[in-house]
């Protein structure tokens, strides 16, 4: 079944100008987070080594399909959405419109060649691989930093808080929907990256206000079991690289 569209042009009835747009700031964190270590990753498999290929691989996979939903979400809420509200944005919104198509250029390139590396574990492929994958992390960097200077205030003004929270009901439900293609543990990996994208210290507080306490207890219980064991496996011999 199609997902609904959100509306644009004139608010909801019921619903008032004005939201709180800083969750993106983490989403934001654990994509610079997510493509700076990516090629790292990639480059420290040793030639031949198929195993460790098919464990960066899949991570690998999981990290281009997260860019993908999350601009592909950005492009069904945000855009049309700011633009009849604020036709002053529009400059900025069709920047934003250009840099999602470059990336998502850049990530057909990238993404077929998962594949053969991680079925060879071949060096020249690992190479060419971890430098295209070096090149979309610089201008994902870039994309987001303008975002986050030219859309998020505007959005923040002219969108409700049910508008934009649409997009992490939209995100959730589409990594559940394909938990099947993307591993049972792809919730948790959610959850765990949220909560390492916030600075140490204002973690606890920050998950009683933004995560209900029954997914805090499921996520205590067994989700964060989970994410842990992820996290051993992408970084068996050294600390997990701190996101903020």
């Amino acid at each position: 079944m199609a997902a609904k569209l959100p509306s644009s042009g004139a608010l909801p009835e019921g619903q008032h100008a004005g939201c709180d747009t800083s969750g993106l700031i983490l989403v934001h964190r654990i994509l610079r987070w997510l493509y700076r270590e990516l090629p790292l990753l990639i480059r420290e498999v040793d030639a031949g080594d198929v195993e460790r290929a098919a464990i960066v691989g899949r991570y690998a996979h999981l990290d281009f399909y997260a860019l993908h939903m999350h601009h592909e979400t950005e492009d069904i809420a945000l855009w049309d959405r700011l633009t009849s509200r604020d036709p002053g944005c529009a400059l900025h919104v069709d920047q934003m419109r250009a840099q999602h198509a470059e990336v998502a250029a850049q990530l057909a390139r990238i993404e077929p060649q998962l594949a053969p590396w991680v079925a060879t574990a071949d060096a020249g492929l690992r190479d060419a691989f971890a430098g295209d994958i070096e090149t979309l992390r610089d201008t994902l960097a870039a994309h987001l930093q303008q975002e986050e200077d030219d859309i998020m205030p505007v959005a923040g003004v002219v969108m409700s808080q049910q508008e934009w929270d649409w997009m992490e009901k939209h995100t959730r439900e589409t990594l559940a929907a394909h938990r099947k293609e993307l591993g049972k543990d792809v919730m948790a990996l959610q959850v765990g990256l949220l909560i390492a994208s916030v600075p140490e210290g204002e973690r606890e507080e920050w998950m009683r206000e933004n995560i209900p306490a029954p997914i805090r207890l499921l996520y205590l219980l067994l989700m964060k079991r989970k994410y842990d064991q992820a996290m051993r496996e992408l970084y068996p011999d050294r600390p997990v690289p701190e996101m903020v």
